[in-house]
């Protein structure tokens, strides 16, 4: 048996922002039979400017918990406004999640896209967390679904440089990786059918990852799929992983 509890807000105490107030909830889905059990947080695509929080149907039913949440997007927030919002959502699982009987030493973040995004972001750059008392590296796996490694395109939109010309700052998680990373494993669609150097993107962060020491940076390319297909299949590599891993 699940219960599942929408529209939990997830912001700091004393927030006054309104859009922040207004789009940081998140909703909690969770078995009632099973105690100490593995939760994977989503992060919904939309390329930070749009989407909204669900749970993938083949993440649903399989003996863990899926936290889905909603951040804030641009243009009406800018960035590093939505990967505040991951840290402080995956920060509030850390301390929350043990009240619905899940662990907290079996937290999985995984998300599609901006998603994918945001996850990577947390995984390899630890301030975004410790600002909201959490250590990135205590997560058991980052499971990003095409997910940029460059700094993301709507950071580029909002500084108003050209779409398609990539830059790697601060903002880009292979910019940020470290040889003493979470485990991160990285999941993208077909090559001939990604979003344009998606999959080279990832390639690079692995490539980059493993000559600087980290082994725990893994790369799967799920031929025959787009950017949008690949997330039923995806989540299927997810769930085999996290039940792997949650024993």
């Amino acid at each position: 048996d699940y219960a599942e509890i929408k529209d939990i807000s997830y912001v700091p105490q004393g927030t006054t922002d309104a859009y922040r107030l207004e789009r940081c909830k998140l909703d909690v889905y969770y078995p009632t039979d099973v105690k100490e059990f593995a939760t994977v947080v989503w992060f919904h695509g939309g390329g930070l400017e749009g989407g909204n929080k669900g749970i993938p149907a083949d993440l649903r039913g399989q003996g863990f918990a899926v936290v889905a949440v909603n951040y804030r997007l641009s243009p009406r927030a800018k960035n590093p406004a939505y990967i505040d919002d991951a840290a402080a959502a995956v920060a509030w699982v850390m301390q929350h999640i043990a009240e619905y009987g899940g662990s907290t030493s079996k937290i999985f973040v995984s998300g599609h896209s901006a998603g994918g995004y945001l996850s990577l972001i947390l995984a390899t750059d630890k301030r975004y967390m410790a600002a909201y008392g959490a250590d990135a590296d205590s997560v058991a796996a980052y499971l990003p679904v095409s997910g940029q490694t460059v700094t993301h395109f709507t950071i580029r939109k909002e500084r108003g440089l050209p779409n398609g010309i990539p830059v790697i700052d601060e903002y880009a998680p292979v910019n940020r990786t470290r040889p003493d990373t979470a485990p991160i494993i990285m999941i993208t669609g077909d090559r001939r059918l990604e979003m344009a150097d998606r999959w080279e993107e990832n390639a690079l962060m692995e490539s980059v990852s493993r000559n600087i020491g980290n082994k725990r940076v893994k790369l799967y390319e799920l031929q025959g799929f787009d950017h949008g297909t690949v997330v039923d299949p995806a989540c299927k590599l997810i769930r085999n992983y996290v039940r792997k891993h949650s024993k």
